[in-house]
Formats: structure tokens, C-alpha cells, sequence
């Protein structure tokens, strides 16, 4: 039997909607590598996003293998079907070796026949006071408590290992990494339904290598976090410690780790991330969509000429779809209307007035969030143009993939991992 593909310490889901920009991406790695930290790329792009596009699967495995190929990269790599559903999935079985299983819709759907019953009375261990290492109070848990929560996620589960069943027939036992995902959800999950969640993975088999769960507060598209800080770094570090705490209790895979969802521009969490990491000694994995999508509208812009002019055209387009184009993404975009400027006064500016608006810089006055978030989800403009678009990709690559770059190493994989602390940690 061949050994079974197992997900990295540290790893991080890039999405490249155009499949342009894979070396680019791949290079800020390259930087992280030589600064002593290992962090494997994961090329992620949902069903969602390729029919929006009219692109396929096997055009993100393409560009993934031949951005390896052309600068020499000699570590793992992965390519993810990104929030996949049973009825998705096929399209990607022959091209990703990841699988992030999405069942957030089956959260609280009935399951019946005294299934959540059955769950706790098998799960005796999970009721009374659970003393868990690193997290300073024990949990207290009721009979009728671990039933209700069991009630609320055991379909999502049994879901999941329905999906997971379906890879596995396909690709085979330990030759793909599962990601089970949660985080699409109004509540978030605490610490205490983690480990409840995790038990019932675990009786189904599922050998998960990571979970996206749902965490408190606002995870908007491209923007930082909404929310109390102190209190994520509180949720974020009991949930690792219940993460190692349910490997060693259900016999999970060793390396199982959190992933967090729209990691893209969450600024004000990378330390406490950091912190947590170092204190544990845990692994991550990090998810981002459209962040690279931006900074191809950042390089084109700053490009200026006919670079800004289509720049400028993309955002004219999504100002006059913005309803069809926001509604898809309700749950993780906060956009005022009031305050993105008309497509006239965006025609006016100049390639610094352009940028400055669009790049994520909080200290920068200028900076618009309610446009960032508007043209994160606007990339159906840029699709509609066609070659036109893919045209323009490649008379700017270099401005772009220097923005790309510095984008992925500069505000993402440097505050989280590049730091003595994480890095110098034996795995």
C-alpha cells in the first residue's frame, strides 16, 4: 500500500481565480523557505469560482505543476477542491489530492432515530467535567447537553463522511488530505462542540487531516477582523488544545490541525495566531481566495496607462452588478454603498489615487474597504472580458507578480510564520 499523503505542518490555501499567478505565489513560499520557514502552498479554487469563470479543474493543477516545474520547488504542493458537495466533486477527482468537504448547510438539519442520543450514551467520557491541558477550566458538560449539540452537527457529519466515502472510492485511502469545513455558518462553534464534533469525525472514520470551524466574530472577504481580538485568541488557543486533546482521545490523525477560512487580511489575528502557534507547538493551515485576484487589479492599475483604464472598467462593471455580485456573498462581505465613489470619480484618478484606495493599507487614508470588498467579489467583470482580461495579465505579469508577491510574503506569511519562534520549533 502507498504511504498515505499527509498535509505539512504549515500550509497555506492560495486561490489564483485566473491561474496567472502561480509563480508568483510559489515565490513568496521560496522567501519563507529561505528564511527557515516551511510553508506548503495549496492552489484552492471552488466550483463557484470555476463556473463564474468557465475555467476547469485541471487548469489550477496546470499552473500549479508548471510553476513547480519552472522555479525548482523540491517541497510538497497541493491543489484543493475548495468547498466541495457530493454533487460537485466528480469535476475534481481527477486533478486535486485535497478535498475541503463542505457540510456547513447540514449544521442543525434533524438527523432522527435517537442517533444524538445514541452518540452520548456511547460517548460516556463526553458528559461531567472534562479536564482538557491547556485550557484552564474544565469543560462541564450534561447528558442532555451532549445530546443537544450532537443533535445540532451530527448530519453535517454524516454528510461528510458521505462526501469523504465517495473521494475515497475514487482516489483510494490515504491519497488525498480531507478538510472538513464548518466556518460558512452564522454561529460559531465553541471549543466544547469542537470536541464533541471531532468524536463523531472520528467514530465515522472520517481521518481528517484539518477542520475549518466557525469562529467568533466577522470574517469578511479581504479585509481585516471584525470582533473582540481577546477573545478569539481565547477560542483560538482552546481550540487547539482540544484539537491535541481528541487526537489522543479518537485515535485522529497525529498532524490534524485548525484551518482558518478568509485568513486573507486578518491582520489584527496574526499575532495572537503566532502566539498560540509558538505556545503549542501546533500546526495551520491558512485559507485565502481573492486576495491574489486584488493584487492583479493593484498591478494593473499601478501599471497606469491602459493597465488602470481596464482597472478602472472593472470596477465600473461591478458597481453596476453589485447586487448580483454581493448576493452570493452575504454572510462575509459588509459593504456601505454610500460610501464607494461613482464609477465617473473612479475614471478621474490616477494610478496612485487608484491604488490607494484598493490596496489593504489601514494607515493609508485613503484606503476604502467598502471598495476593496466590492471589487473582491467583482471578478466576474474581469471574466466577462475574456482574452481581453487574460491579455492584459500578461502585458503586465511583472508589475503584477511583484505585487503578488509582496502581498503574500510581506502581509501574510511573514507576521504568521516567518518568526524565530514558530519557525526554529522542532515539528
Amino acid at each position: 500500500m502507498a504511504k498515505a499523503l499527509t498535509l505539512a505542518k504549515y500550509s497555506f490555501g492560495v486561490g489564483d481565480r485566473f491561474a496567472h499567478q502561480a509563480q508568483a505565489q510559489l515565490r513568496a513560499c521560496m522567501m519563507a523557505a529561505e528564511q527557515g520557514a516551511e510553508i506548503i502552498p495549496v492552489w484552492n479554487k471552488s466550483n463557484r469560482e470555476h463556473l463564474i469563470i468557465g475555467s476547469e479543474p485541471a487548469g489550477t493543477r496546470a499552473a500549479a505543476d508548471a510553476a513547480v516545474e519552472a522555479l525548482g520547488w523540491k517541497r510538497p504542493y497541493h491543489v484543493d477542491a475548495d468547498h466541495i458537495r457530493l454533487e460537485t466533486v466528480d469535476r475534481f477527482l481527477p486533478c486535486s489530492d485535497f478535498y475541503t468537504i463542505d457540510v456547513a448547510d447540514w449544521i442543525g438539519k434533524a438527523v432522527g432515530g435517537g442517533a444524538a442520543e445514541g452518540f452520548a450514551a456511547r460517548h460516556g467520557e463526553l458528559v461531567g467535567r472534562i479536564v482538557i491541558p491547556g485550557i484552564e477550566q474544565p469543560f462541564e458538560t450534561t447528558q442532555a447537553e451532549v445530546e443537544r449539540i450532537a443533535g445540532k452537527y451530527l448530519s453535517a457529519v454524516q454528510e461528510a463522511a458521505k462526501i469523504y466515502r465517495h473521494i475515497a472510492a475514487a482516489k483510494g485511502e490515504g491519497g488525498f488530505i480531507t478538510e472538513v469545513s464548518m466556518d460558512e455558518t452564522d454561529s460559531p462553534q465553541t471549543p466544547p462542540e469542537l470536541l464533541i464534533i471531532l468524536a463523531a469525525l472520528a467514530e465515522q472514520g472520517i481521518p481528517l487531516q484539518t477542520i475549518a470551524p466557525k469562529f467568533t466574530g466577522r470574517f469578511n472577504k479581504g479585509v481585516d477582523y471584525v470582533g473582540d481580538v481577546a477573545q478569539f485568541e481565547r477560542e483560538f488557543n482552546e481550540d487547539l488544545a482540544v484539537i491535541a486533546f481528541a487526537v489522543k482521545q479518537y485515535g485522529l490523525p497525529a498532524n490534524l490541525k485548525l484551518s482558518l477560512h478568509s485568513g486573507s487580511d486578518k491582520f489584527s489575528l496574526y499575532g495572537p495566531v503566532r502566539r498560540a502557534l509558538a505556545r503549542s507547538g501546533a500546526g495551520m493551515h491558512v485559507k485565502t481566495a481573492g486576495t491574489t485576484w486584488l493584487e492583479e487589479v493593484i498591478g494593473l492599475a499601478e501599471a497606469g496607462g491602459s493597465g488602470l483604464a481596464l482597472a478602472q472598467e472593472i470596477y465600473a462593471g461591478a458597481l453596476d452588478h453589485a447586487d448580483e455580485l454581493c448576493a452570493p456573498y452575504a454572510t462575509v462581505i459588509d459593504i456601505d454603498r454610500t460610501k464607494l465613489p461613482s464609477a465617473g470619480t473612479v475614471r478621474g484618478w490616477g494610478a496612485e489615487q487608484f491604488v490607494a484606495a484598493l490596496r489593504h493599507d489601514p494607515k493609508n487614508r485613503a484606503f476604502n474597504p467598502h471598495l476593496r470588498q466590492l471589487l473582491h467579489v467583482g471578478y466576474k467583470m474581469a471574466a466577462k472580458l475574456g482574452e481581453g482580461y487574460l491579455a492584459a495579465l500578461r502585458t503586465h505579469a511583472d508589475c503584477i507578480a511583484r505585487n503578488v508577491t509582496a502581498n503574500l510574503y510581506d502581509r501574510h506569511l511573514k507576521p504568521i510564520f516567518v518568526e524565530r519562534e514558530i519557525s526554529s520549533r522542532p515539528g
